[in-house]
């Protein structure tokens, strides 16, 4: 039974969802760390999260990762694909910018990138080879973030972290509205409340 608290936690929760940002973890090899950015997901109010398992073992993200998502994984809905090409032409299809992490030549750090798309899709790849090249040629923007040491990456969970944050306090101070409607809040708090 739900207790008039647990269901305010839940409406105040489901109130800050976002419409229009969601989240592609690409042949991620620790699914621990998969399950970290799905905390952060949470934690920001994305509710979306698009795993592609092509060259990595495919595991399920409601029975893993039970200490690094903090029970995040029970908040978060997610698809599951076996192709990339497949999952970025349908998140195409449904009007997403593509915005790829990465740290290349011609990334733009995320502090000089402009975030205001309606919807938006960020890509995330692997530990060791960061993302697919079918990735990086489908995505149209190429993102990174400035390093000022020695070394020049951030475990992927940090940096997923770190420009989830950026896109949202963007689309925060630009966007007036990315919360869900009235009748996807009404849905989410009845789903929540059975979860």
């Amino acid at each position: 039974m739900k207790t008039p608290e647990r269901i305010e936690k839940i409406k105040r929760a489901v109130s800050n969802r976002q419409t229009g940002l969601t989240v592609v973890i690409e042949d991620m090899q620790d699914p621990h760390n998969a399950m970290a950015v799905v905390r952060t997901c949470d934690a920001l109010g994305i509710q979306t999260v698009h795993f592609i398992a092509e060259n990595e073992k495919p595991f399920n993200p409601h029975k893993i990762g039970k200490s690094t998502s903090s029970t995040a994984r029970k908040w978060v809905d997610y698809k599951v694909w076996d192709s990339t090409k497949e999952c970025l032409e349908y998140l195409k299809g449904e009007g997403y910018d593509l915005v790829a992490t990465m740290l290349n030549d011609g990334a733009t750090s995320i502090f000089e990138t402009e975030f205001s798309d309606k919807k938006i899709a960020v890509l995330i790849g692997n530990e060791r080879e960061g993302l697919s090249k079918t990735a990086q040629e489908m995505a149209s923007r190429h993102v990174m973030i400035p390093m000022r040491g020695m070394v020049q990456s951030l475990n992927v969970s940090v940096s997923a972290a770190v420009v989830l944050y950026e896109v949202t306090r963007q689309r925060m101070s630009v966007l007036d509205n990315f919360a869900l409607s009235e009748a996807q809040q009404a849905d989410l708090v009845e789903d929540f409340s059975r979860r």
